[in-house]
């Protein structure tokens, strides 16, 4: 059986890609800087962090992996904006780190770094592989330096990285600092509230090109187990919508009226108007393509909200009765 380690197995993505290659006959060992819940999905667990070298090397040591996967990354561009250094280190440091331990202990294993839509300029319709590559936001920048390094490791040494640039996803159990969870948590609130509300949201002018995480990681792992690593695959749904039409849909699953209003703090310095993935490529070669909608996946993500927006709060009489 072969071993798939994950950096960033606590994570969002990780959840998932840790299922996706269970039920796909893998060892899934898992790696973060701290033991939460989702470590009891892995078959092993360390916990490591990604700027501390030696821990990375004992961590790759330790399992021998067969693949390795980094998800351990700082993956908004919100956020890449508040703190640019700390971006650039994590996201490549941690990814170089990674690189140097496999090339000392595990030089055959596959490695999968994940890039993003951010590496490109600015377009106005979907995005092929050869699209121009100028990023324009501290987050964009630390994918694109972190692929050209995986070039050089895979022409000078010879190793086996495949890299990704995945656009837009979403699912149960992101984080609401992104704009999904973020819209389907405020709707849920307010619909389960019994009385009208307001939510708080960004810019809704902007077209975006959302995947449900589950096809993502599904793609992945197709990339991993494929020979080739040099092709860099686009993964996507394919279909951009305007975020005014998906915060409409949102507020349309209420029970309740809502009025959405623009708050200033949730603005970026900057936005591409458009962002749509062109996958062609993947599915011609690999044979992947998506599954599900946004609408889809928002729709599972209300009403997961509006599930624990229905339980009784921690501590309550009926709980303590029960």
């Amino acid at each position: 059986m072969k071993t798939a380690l994950i950096f960033g197995a606590g994570g969002f993505v990780g959840r998932y890609l840790t299922r996706e290659l269970k039920e796909h006959g893998y060892r899934v060992a898992g790696s973060d800087v701290v033991k939460t819940e989702s470590a009891r999905e892995c078959d092993a667990f360390e916990c490591c962090d990604l700027l501390d070298m030696e821990a990375v090397r004992r961590t790759v040591d330790l399992f021998q992996p067969d693949l390795i996967v980094n998800l351990a990354a700082i993956s908004s561009v919100g956020q890449s904006w508040k703190m640019p250094g700390k971006t650039m280190e994590v996201n490549v440091c941690g990814g170089l780190n990674i690189l140097e331990a496999a090339r000392a202990s595990v030089p055959q294993a596959g490695i999968l770094f994940v890039g993003s839509s951010e590496e490109y300029a600015v377009a106005d319709g979907p995005i092929r592989e050869d699209a121009k590559l100028n990023a324009g936001n501290p987050y964009g920048i630390s994918k694109l330096a972190l692929e050209q390094f995986s070039e050089i490791y895979r022409s000078r040494y010879g190793m086996k990285v495949h890299h990704v640039r995945s656009f837009n996803h979403t699912g149960i159990g992101q984080s609401e600092g992104f704009v999904i969870p973020s819209w389907c948590r405020q709707a849920a609130r307010i619909s389960e509230s019994g009385k009208p509300g307001v939510m708080k949201v960004g810019n809704t002018e902007v077209i975006r090109d959302f995947g449900c995480v589950k096809d993502v990681v599904r793609a992945y792992r197709m990339v991993l187990e494929s020979e080739d690593c040099e092709t860099v695959y686009n993964i996507g749904n394919g279909q951009g919508v305007k975020l005014a039409d998906l915060l409409a849909y949102i507020i349309s699953l209420s029970k309740q009226p809502i009025t959405a209003e623009q708050d200033p703090a949730l603005m970026r310095p900057s936005d591409n108007p458009v962002i749509i993935c062109d996958h062609s490529l993947i599915t011609e070669r690999l044979g992947w393509e998506p599954e599900y909608t946004i609408f889809d996946t928002v729709k599972e993500m209300f009403e997961e909200y509006s599930r624990q927006e229905m339980q009784p709060a921690a501590g309550c009489l009926s709980c303590a009765e029960s």
